[in-house]
């Protein structure tokens, strides 16, 4: 499992509820992306592969299953704390840095809520 917490919410990211998409980006996002992103910080390590299908992300109460992971993601999570969540069914082509998870209801995010990757 590995574990992080909310730093900061962009002012633009209520707006892309609609959309059904978070992005998640590390506390050295650049100034023009934090608008539109979740800043958040790891705490202790990250395991090599904390994203799978079939895994979960938990939102403090809130618990969402991955079913479609793309193929940086693990990588762009471990390195830039960044990553796309899609709260919809994957498309045909799963872009590199892009997550899927249901239930497709997004999350009730706020600054110090923790976010959990389980496998």
């Amino acid at each position: 499992m590995s574990k992080t917490i909310i730093r900061e919410i962009g002012t633009l990211v209520p707006s892309f509820e609609e959309e059904k998409v978070l992005i998640l980006f590390g506390p050295n996002a650049p100034q023009e992306l934090r608008e539109v992103s979740v800043i958040h910080e790891f705490e202790g390590d990250v395991s090599d592969e904390p994203l799978v299908e079939g895994g979960k992300i938990i939102w403090g109460d809130q618990e969402y299953f991955i079913t479609a992971v793309g193929s940086a993601a693990n990588k762009n999570l471990k390195e830039l704390g960044h990553i796309s969540i899609y709260f919809s069914k994957p498309n045909e082509h799963v872009l590199p840095g892009a997550v899927f998870v249901e239930p497709f209801t997004f999350p009730h995010i706020e600054v110090g809520k923790e976010i959990r990757f389980e496998k």
